[in-house]
Parts: C-alpha cells; structure tokens; sequence
C-alpha cells in the first residue's frame, strides 16, 4: 500500500503555552491533524472513505528549539463502506491549501474549549493570565498555519525505512556533536530558512540543557499513534478488509531461528547497535549472561 508525507506544524507562538501545557497541547496537536485527515479522506470529493494514518510527534528543530510538528503517513487510498478500495489520484492525496485552515480551525476550536475551562497555565507571564490567553488566540486566528505534503513513498520497503530510522530519534544525535567543554557545547545544524545550509551552533552548557529538556516528553505520552484503518480498536477487521480489497494475502509468519535484536537494527535502520559509541571499531560480544538476583525475603515483623 502507497503512503504519502505530510506534516503539520504549529505555529511558534504556540511555544510558551506548550512548556507550560505539553500533555494538553501535544495531544490537541494529534487530534487536529488527525481529525483533519480522517475528514478529507470520507469526503467524497478527495477519496470517499476510511484511510490509514500513522502521525509520529516531533517538537524539534535543528537548533534545538521547539519546533511542534506531526509528521502523518497516510495511505494513498481509503477503504469505502461497501468494502472496495478507493485509490487515490497518481501523486496527489489532498490539497494542502485546503488541509491549513480546517487544520487551525479544528485545532483553536479545542484550545478555545480549554481557555474557558481555566485549566491551561502560561510560564514566564505576569499579566492576566486570561487577557494573554485571548491575545494569543487572536494572533494564532489571524496567521497561516503550515501543513507540508513531501513526495509520496514508492513502495512499501520505504515507508518501513522511514519507520525504522526516524520514528525513534531524539532531539540530537551524537554525530552532530562536535565538542564540549565546561562551559560550552558545540554541533552541527541545517540553517532550513536559509536555504538548508550547513552550520556550527555554539551554546552554553545550561542553555543547550534548558533547549534539550524542552522535548522530554511527559511521563506515558505516547508519540506514534495510528488512525482510521490502523486505529487500534479495529485495526483487526480493518485491515482484513483493506487485504481483502486490494487481493492482498496474509504475509506468510518467518521461519526458522527469530532475528535478533542486532540483526533487527541493522535491517531496518542500517544501525549496528553492537559496535562501540567511542571508538567506532570494537563491536559488544556477550560472554554469559547473570541470573536475576531475587530480593532477600522479609522477616515476619
């Protein structure tokens, strides 16, 4: 099944509210972009029935700040109530220009329910809490929101790619670390609003820590979650119904000896997690391996 790329990104003025309101916002975030898919895709005038959407959360940019984004891979067709499948138009899924402002529409609407509820709260403000609350939600009214549509994967071996690669990464990874010192930490970074061009970012060591923690997520948050024919309460007559729709069969359970952990990585993410973070060369070898040690049993008080 055929997956295109989009993202959907909030606007940055957003960002305060959010290191104040993470679960709350990040989850509104999810259900805009969802509920906006999910629409487009029963519409008749784009598909006419029920897609398939993994959205994977990201708050960051290359330079550490936030940057609060869903990218969504969905399916390049939707599953009609009749049980046939509804393909979609060769390279094109939804106009995005269309997608924006039902994206900020559905989006406010949720934090215009919470404002009135009186349980969102702002960092770093000493006015009225309630007069920056609608101050803020006429500035985000009165901007375009971006929703970005890349280039559709090829076949399904790609979006498994994508998945493996970039589902699980952090705010930085280790090679874009270039030094630190007591004082300072420097790294690499794409300049996007300059043409993608390759830069050196110096900060101080409490300020990279301050931009790092911004995208500890809260405790439980799940970032990977999965719509329409994925949706987990009905993934399993959904999906049926999708194979039985595109003559798609089972795929057959692997045989023999199960891959390992190592051999997982290596496949889908052409990472060896066996080979050592500091030199490069040495590669972890297991010699044995120990027994759980169970506690010591209490005496009867």
């Amino acid at each position: 099944m055929p997956y295109f790329h989009l993202v959907f990104t909030l606007p940055h003025a957003l960002n305060v509210l959010a290191q104040g309101n993470p679960r709350a916002i990040y989850r509104l975030l999810f259900e805009a972009a969802a509920d906006t898919l999910l629409e487009f895709g029963a519409n008749p005038r784009w598909l006419g029935g029920q897609i398939a959407a993994t959205l994977v959360l990201h708050t960051w940019g290359q330079n550490l700040g936030q940057h609060l984004h869903v990218h969504a891979l969905v399916s390049a067709g939707a599953l009609h109530a009749d049980g046939h499948w509804i393909h979609s138009r060769r390279g094109f899924l939804f106009p995005v220009q269309a997608l924006s402002p039902v994206f900020r529409g559905k989006f406010l609407a949720q934090l215009q329910r919470l404002v009135h509820k009186g349980t969102l709260r702002l960092v770093a403000v000493d006015a009225d809490i309630a007069v920056a609350l609608r101050s803020l939600l006429h500035e985000l009214r009165a901007k375009s929101w971006v929703v970005y549509a890349k280039q559709p994967f090829a076949s399904p071996t790609q979006v498994l790619d994508y998945l493996g690669r970039y589902t699980h990464r952090v705010a930085i990874a280790n090679h874009r670390l270039l030094r630190l010192t007591d004082t300072d930490v420097r790294f690499r970074y794409k300049d996007y609003a300059h043409g993608n061009q390759r830069k050196v970012m110096t900060l101080s060591v409490g300020e990279f820590i301050r931009r790092f923690l911004l995208h500890v997520l809260p405790t439980g948050f799940v970032r990977i979650r999965h719509y329409g024919i994925l949706a987990n309460r009905t993934k399993r007559a959904t999906l049926a119904q999708a194979r039985d729709a595109l003559g798609c069969p089972l795929p057959e359970p692997a045989a023999g000896v199960p891959e390992s952990v190592p051999a997982f990585w290596l496949r889908i993410a052409q990472r060896d997690i066996t080979l050592c973070p500091h030199c490069h060369v040495g590669h972890l070898h297991i010699v044995g391996q120990l027994a759980r040690m169970r506690p010591p049993a209490q005496a009867p008080p």
